[in-house]
């Protein structure tokens, strides 16, 4: 069995994008309830994370969204899942990394890589040993991980650092990867 109970998912908030995109993050969202484990994500009704969190939500499992109060009135609050207000995007952050013990990264813009590359700095620092995961469409984060390379090969950043992240290309692959990296903190 395992020790995750709750994963956090960062991901894009536009309804524009490709229908694939939002039927990957309903997949996950799927895959995450069927383990029985809790999604965790930013909140609101629009894009991949509404997709995500509807579909588990669906699926009968556990959901809560972490929003802050001006974002309410921009991206709406999912009234059907438990959801906590914050005040700043620093707290609805530092919630949904409290709240986890894990992270999928689906396809999304420029918050949802403020949000993966601050958590996989704070790995990279040992601040703490969370799993994570990439999760793309069409290779959709295979630029990210060119320059994760080229970092690397720059030695702007370690070669572990590569091993702080995975990069998968189904919700099952990347869930099954985090369960095989999950180490309980007692």
């Amino acid at each position: 069995m395992s020790g995750i109970k709750s994963v956090c998912v960062y991901c894009g908030s536009s309804n524009d994008v490709d229908p694939a995109y939002i039927e990957l993050a309903k997949q996950l969202g799927t895959a995450i309830a069927k383990r029985g484990w809790r999604l965790v994500y930013g909140g609101g009704t629009v894009g991949l994370m509404y997709a995500s969190a509807h579909a588990a939500h669906k699926a009968g499992g556990e959901v809560l969204g972490i929003i802050p109060k001006f974002l309410e009135r921009i991206e709406g609050n999912y009234e059907d899942v438990p959801h906590i207000v914050v005040d700043t995007m620093h707290e609805r952050k530092k919630l949904m990394f409290d709240e986890s013990e894990a992270f999928v990264v689906l396809p999304g813009g420029i918050g949802t890589l403020e949000e993966a590359v601050e958590t996989l700095s704070w790995a990279k620092l040992s601040l703490h040993a969370k799993p994570m995961a990439f999760l793309s469409e069409d290779d959709y984060w295979a630029p990210f991980f060119e320059l994760l390379d080229h970092m690397i090969d720059g030695k702007f950043a370690p070669p572990s650092m590569r091993d702080l992240v995975v990069a998968s290309k189904t919700p099952k692959e990347a869930l099954d990867a985090m369960d095989e990296r999950f180490v309980a903190i007692d």
